[in-house]
């Protein structure tokens, strides 16, 4: 397949990925989600400020940002340039990777974004569902314990990798970039890394602050 076609899904997935959900639904109210709460433009923050239904809209359609950029995405790219489907799993990678760094990094709002969790489950629930099945209860069992959001995510983004790994030991590309990603959600939880070691985290239900 020709790297002209991959540098197009990547592009394409990224755009895709960069559409600041949080930021807009925000917006829509007269507010700027960066300056409140944690400042992040993720659904936890989203639903710390705007509410539950907003909150989960905003979740919702993060992650569907991250499995449209799969497999809609691809399947439009394949047919567009008339390519066989033979490097499809390679294609579907780098337009997971593109959705997730167009999150993490949206050129709409000078590179900053969100943390990543929402657009890359919507991701492997294309590319690897099994495993985001055990990363998503390793969340809620984390969530449960400690009613820390971030400490939950970082959980999570410490199982996906392992579990692909584990379920697919020879798919040696998937197990790296999803490795790479999991390392990536954890650097973006930088902040709440060092709010946790300070105390100053916010527990699931406070209204003020944030974890994510």
């Amino acid at each position: 397949m020709p790297t002209l076609v991959y540098i197009l899904t990547a592009l394409a997935a990224y755009l895709l990925g960069s559409i600041p959900f949080g930021f807009l639904a925000a917006q829509a109210k007269g507010i700027d989600i960066r300056s409140v709460g944690s400042g992040n433009i993720g659904a936890t923050n989203a639903m710390r400020v705007l509410g539950k239904p907003v909150g989960i809209g905003v979740l919702l359609l993060d992650a569907l940002k991250g499995y449209a950029a799969v497999t809609w995405l691809t399947m439009i790219v394949l047919q567009c340039f008339n390519a066989s489907g033979d490097h499809l799993e390679t294609l579907r990678l780098t337009a997971g990777i593109g959705a997730v760094l167009g999150h993490n990094y949206t050129c709409w709002l000078k590179f900053k974004g969100g943390k990543g969790i929402a657009t890359t489950a919507g991701v492997y629930l294309a590319l690897a569902p099994w495993a985001l099945l055990v990363a998503l209860v390793v969340f809620i069992v984390a969530l449960v314990l400690t009613r820390y959001v971030s400490v939950g995510s970082i959980a999570a983004a410490l199982a996906l990798p392992a579990t692909v790994w584990i379920l697919t030991p020879h798919n040696v590309l998937l197990g790296i970039v999803t490795t790479a990603l999991g390392a990536l959600a954890i650097y973006k939880h930088k902040s709440n890394l060092q709010r946790l070691r300070a105390g100053t985290e916010n527990r699931l239900g406070q209204k003020k602050g944030g974890a994510q």
